[in-house]
């Protein structure tokens, strides 16, 4: 079923978290026309192809993010390409941005400006840092404002580790998510007060929201600097490696019963009997003792081995995985979270957004758009002429 099918949406970003949004509406039925500068495009388009990035025929990316869409290019710096969008503004239900909040009051093209054209429309506004203060004008990609700004960078590594970039769209992908969610919860609104809203969130909010279980600690007067330090004594917070490279994981171990399984998986029974180790309480005056022990131990055996004796004893411990094992992973397959294999992939299954309604499957995947591919399409549904459309190809308005 498309729950949105009718519903019109301007997709006026660039990149991952506020386009994916729009992505994800048009998963659902939504006619989402992506609004593109003439010529270049989008520069995530390019993504796949650069050399940070793994090599494939498919320009995977892309097709990941912005399939389902419609492009039209326009040349927002000219008048008439203002003028263009402003049309398009002044029918549609949705507005999505990520441009510089600086560029938007620039090309009049706030939440004031159009809600003035059209006062049911949905703004959705995605920036670095939040609508207001000091930071409000600054750009950012995930890296910097999700990651690093709100500590995340520096939490998520292990005592006495130098801090590590997130992966590209880390924080993007769950940003675009939350956008997502303004929107429909502020379409419901619509439906009962016939009013539009404005949206917002930013990808600093989001990374202190996915920091909060420790960034809340701070607000409530606790001190959080050395957190790492702390979890030097817990035994169960390390990875340890197997003697094929492989990581092992043993979050899930927090019983005693659960920690004896574990000792019979290594088939070190006896050191249970080592009153150092008994008890919780013991193992954490004596974690950094008992991870010594554990990571010689663990060391000495594949992990295929360590799984299968771990399998045996029902220790609940863990094989971290791999991006290359993906594909290849049966409970991927069979959770649901990859597409149907389509002649518009490229044949490829692709990864879908993690929303799941039951009896409301998303549409099919077709190919993303190539740059301004729908321009002469979308402007004749907005009543202008071969002619028209010509001129505006002539003048670089398109």
């Amino acid at each position: 079923m498309t729950i949105f099918r009718g519903l019109k949406v301007l997709d006026v970003g660039t990149w991952i978290a506020a386009p994916v949004a729009a992505t994800m509406l048009a998963d659902y039925g939504a006619d989402v026309i992506k609004v593109e500068r003439p010529g270049r495009g989008d520069d995530y388009r390019r993504f796949a192809s650069f050399a940070i990035s793994p090599n494939a025929e498919a320009n995977y990316t892309w097709l990941l993010d912005a399939h389902n869409k419609r492009s039209l290019s326009l040349n927002l710096k000219s008048e008439e390409g203002r003028r263009i969008l402003l049309e398009l503004a002044a029918q549609a239900d949705v507005y999505i941005t990520n441009q510089p909040p600086a560029l938007r009051r620039e090309l009049n093209l706030t939440y004031d400006d159009l809600k003035a054209l059209n006062p049911r429309l949905i703004y959705a506004s995605l920036t670095g840092y939040g609508e207001s203060g000091p930071e409000r004008d600054r750009e950012a990609f995930d890296l910097v404002a999700y990651w690093a700004r709100s500590g995340l960078m520096d939490l998520v590594r292990a005592p006495g580790a130098d801090p590590a970039q997130c992966l590209p769209g880390m924080g993007d992908h769950p940003t675009a998510m939350a956008l997502y969610a303004g929107i429909v919860t502020a379409l419901l609104d619509r439906e009962r007060t016939g009013e539009g809203r404005m949206v917002h969130t930013s990808l600093m909010a989001n990374g202190v929201w996915a920091a909060s279980c420790i960034a809340q600690a701070r607000f409530c007067g606790a001190a959080t600097a050395g957190y790492q330090d702390v979890h030097r004594h817990f035994w169960n917070r390390p990875l340890y490696r197997a003697a094929d490279g492989r990581w092992l994981q043993f979050t899930m171990v927090r019983t005693d019963a659960e920690f004896k399984r574990v000792l019979r998986g290594l088939e070190v029974g006896d050191w249970s009997d080592d009153a150092r180790f008994a008890t919780s309480e013991s193992r954490i005056t004596h974690g950094e003792a008992l991870i010594e022990r554990l990571r010689a131990r663990i060391e000495a055996e594949p992990s295929d081995h360590w799984m299968a004796r771990f399998a045996e004893t029902g220790a609940p411990v863990a094989l971290v995985g791999q991006i290359d094992g993906l594909a290849d992973d049966p409970q991927v397959a069979a959770s649901g979270l990859l597409s149907p294999p389509s002649d518009a992939a490229e044949g490829a299954q692709f990864i879908r957004p993690p929303i799941n309604v039951e009896g409301l499957d998303p549409a099919p995947i077709e190919k993303a758009p190539e740059l301004g591919e729908h321009s002469a399409e979308v402007l004749a549904e907005l009543g202008y002429g071969e002619a028209d459309i010509a001129r505006f190809a002539a003048q670089g308005v398109i």
